[in-house]
């Protein structure tokens, strides 16, 4: 059971009503989790501030959904790893990568580089040895993407962390978690 309420967008405040349009426009639905952080206009608006500055860097909509599948496997978060299962079809991640992302595995080698060192940000709480750097780079991540990956990271493990705190009630179809 939920332990956060949620905006009915249809009866929500200014500030939370246009927040959640914006988010029915870029995805045709309105997701619990949106919906939840409405309650609070500024943590919505924060979300998709980071988000949207985010999809305008170098890593591809693609690489950074699978590294939310990685945070998401990591951190335990059901509806997250639902959630990128359906956004990262949207994004053109293939079904075998889509079942392996949890375990920061990819098809494409730069992008299987990328989502290890995601994992190994989640697993030492960003203090990653010059070795880790060194495998990332020689992948042909350049400092720019490295940092890109690290802010992914951290956008995910705030959504995590918000729906396991909220119970947000999955309402994308239910994927497994990885066996760790």
């Amino acid at each position: 059971m939920p332990r956060l309420s949620v905006v009915d967008p249809a009866t929500a405040g200014n500030e939370a009503k246009a927040l959640l349009a914006k988010v029915d426009r870029a995805l045709g639905v309105t997701p619990n989790m949106m919906r939840a952080m409405a309650v609070s206009p500024a943590v919505l608006d924060a979300y998709l501030s980071f988000s949207g500055s985010l999809s305008k860097g170098s890593l591809s909509g693609a690489t950074r959904e699978q590294i939310a599948l990685v945070a998401a496997a990591e951190n335990s978060c059901e509806y997250c790893y639902a959630a990128h299962h359906v956004l990262g079809e949207r994004a053109g991640v293939s079904t075998k990568d889509l079942e392996t992302a949890g375990g920061a595995e990819a098809s494409d080698p730069k992008t299987a580089a990328a989502l290890k060192f995601a994992r190994t940000v989640l697993e030492t709480r960003g203090f990653v040895s010059d070795e880790d750097l060194d495998a990332v780079r020689a992948a042909g991540l350049g400092d720019g993407e490295i940092g890109e990956i690290v802010a992914n990271v951290a956008l995910n493990v705030f959504t995590n962390y918000f729906n396991s705190v909220g119970r947000t009630e999955v309402d994308f179809p239910p994927v497994p978690l990885p066996v760790k």
